[in-house]
């Protein structure tokens, strides 16, 4: 076919048109291409978060990726790890539409779980849901809490116990909805440093079987030994002519403690004297008469007689010595006769003092009270209870109130009525005194066992603290301790024995348990829930 004449310029035109055309086909194709990769990659992303879901939630549609927990659950059961807070200022856990709000709520001086439902965010009625607790303290203990319907919302049947410290275990069931949570408290822990806890003395032992003797505690006074008690008296009377002896000193047995003037005494020693010469005369006489009646110069009887004065004469001497001797004066008649020494009558201390120079006492003055201080008494108040179980020669344990220092003594003494105002008896405990430590006037605890007995768990008695009227045991956990009430049992002073509230073999402060309660201290006046 013959083309027609074209000129150049329509050729130049015509050559324009076309490569436009190739430009906007070439376009046209490369934007078609891009769109689809979009379309692919948007179908690749739904796809992948559809698998994320179970079967109900793969958009409407079944999927064959199962859900990963499917095997460990029942029905819908999910677990929720995460909370929010929720409109009663608790932890709000959701999962799908249905909720689950948990506080520790203070109410009437007690702590308590509270639980409020949701469902799509709106509140549920509380008893269309039943909810399970279980909690698990550091220690090991695990209590299953039970909840009752209290207007919204359910409340635990019984208190969460002091330390609030646990991890708390929840399954809330409402209809096919299983949910399963878990709320962690450490309020009331003590975190305090190794180092801080080896500078303030504090020790760690474990909670352990023992051997405890069953002890029981009584208030008590020390007094002098009255058995080695004296009030020392002059027998005579008279005026003192000088006193040696002062208040407080130590004297033997036999030292002159002051001297009396007494025409008493003057008297007695005129009538030894008197005696004594009538006895050397009587003396002579008889053996003049035994020298003649032996040579039958003179008659027997003169030498019967004779010896009969010298009999009389001899009684009378030795009364008159007597009566010097049992005043505890000398009968030595060279001095002054009226001059009486009194005397120590055994070693001891002067603790009493009514007697001054020049001063005129009476025969009964009590002027010197003396005690030998080497032993004392504790004098006991046993109520009636115990009476049976104070005896004598059981060994006690004696404790000042205000000194740090103690001893071991013997019951010697338990009296066999009672008062009749104030039902007790009192009982004596006789201990050696050797530094004169335990001062008469000194209130003192005295510790009295009874029998011994094997216990199953037992502390160290100091480590036991007072708080909030409650003994407590500070019990070692992971990062700190942890205050746990505790009941105590028989005790003897060293060991206590624990019936309830710890374990054997939990490990708590034995020594320098003050310490960790003055940090409790500490964080109880930020204590909030």
């Amino acid at each position: 076919m013959k083309m027609p004449n074209i000129d150049k310029k329509s050729r130049t035109a015509i050559a324009a048109v076309l490569a436009v055309g190739t430009v906007l086909l070439a376009l046209i194709l490369l934007v078609g291409k891009t769109d689809n990769a979009v379309e692919q990659d948007e179908g690749k992303a739904a796809h992948t978060e559809a698998t994320g879901h179970a079967d109900v939630e793969h958009h409407g549609a079944e999927g064959d990726t199962k859900h990963k927990d499917e095997k460990e659950h029942a029905d819908q059961e999910h677990h929720s790890s995460k909370s929010q807070t929720g409109p009663h200022g608790g932890k709000l856990f959701v999962q799908g539409k249905f909720g689950v709000e948990v506080l520790l709520a203070e109410e009437g001086g007690e702590a308590r779980h509270r639980l409020w439902f949701f469902d799509d965010r709106k509140p549920v009625a509380p008893g269309t849901v039943v909810v399970t607790e279980e909690l698990r303290r550091p220690l090991g203990e695990i209590e299953k809490i039970v909840f009752a319907v209290d207007k919204d919302s359910q409340l635990s049947t019984k208190p969460i116990a002091e330390p609030h410290i646990f991890e708390a275990r929840f399954v809330a069931r409402r209809g096919d909805d299983v949910l399963q949570f878990a709320v962690e408290s450490e309020e009331g822990k003590i975190e305090i440093a190794d180092a801080q806890l080896k500078i303030a003395g504090v020790t760690i032992a474990a909670a352990a079987p023992a051997s405890i003797s069953s002890a029981f505690q009584l208030s008590g006074e020390i007094r002098f030994n009255e058995d080695r008690t004296a009030h020392v008296v002059p027998r005579l009377a008279g005026v003192v002519e000088s006193v040696s002896a002062n208040l407080g000193q130590t004297v033997k047995k036999g030292d002159v403690m002051a001297v009396i003037a007494s025409t008493d005494v003057s008297e007695m020693r005129s009538e030894l004297l008197s005696a004594q010469r009538r006895q050397a005369l009587a003396q002579v006489t008889f053996e003049r008469e035994k020298k003649l009646w032996q040579e039958k110069i003179s008659a027997e009887q003169d030498y019967l007689q004779a010896q009969q004065v010298l009999r009389e004469a001899e009684i009378a001497t030795r009364n008159a010595r007597q009566k010097l001797l049992a005043i505890g004066a000398s009968t030595d008649t060279s001095g002054a006769l009226s001059r009486f020494e009194l005397r120590a009558p055994f070693d001891g201390a002067i603790v009493e003092k009514h007697i001054a120079l020049g001063e005129a006492v009476k025969e009964d003055a009590n002027v010197f009270k003396i005690s030998d201080l080497s032993s004392v008494w504790a004098e006991v108040i046993v109520p009636a209870k115990d009476i049976g179980a104070v005896r004598v020669g059981e060994k006690a344990v004696i404790k000042a109130t205000s000194l740090a220092q103690s001893a071991t003594g013997t019951v010697t003494y338990v009296g066999a009525l009672l008062g009749e105002q104030t039902r007790t008896a009192k009982a004596t405990v006789t201990l050696a005194n050797p530094n004169n430590a335990w001062r008469p006037g000194l209130f003192v605890n005295v510790i009295l066992t009874a029998d011994k007995r094997d216990v199953a768990v037992a502390v160290l008695s100091e480590a036991i603290q007072t708080i909030e009227d409650k003994p407590t045991v500070f019990a070692q956990i992971d990062g700190g301790f942890i205050a746990v009430p505790v009941v105590p049992g028989r005790s003897d002073g060293k060991y206590t024995e624990i019936v309830s509230g710890l374990n054997a073999g939990t490990q708590y402060a034995a020594r320098g348990s003050f310490v960790l309660k003055a940090e409790q201290g500490k964080g109880s006046e930020e204590h909030a829930h």
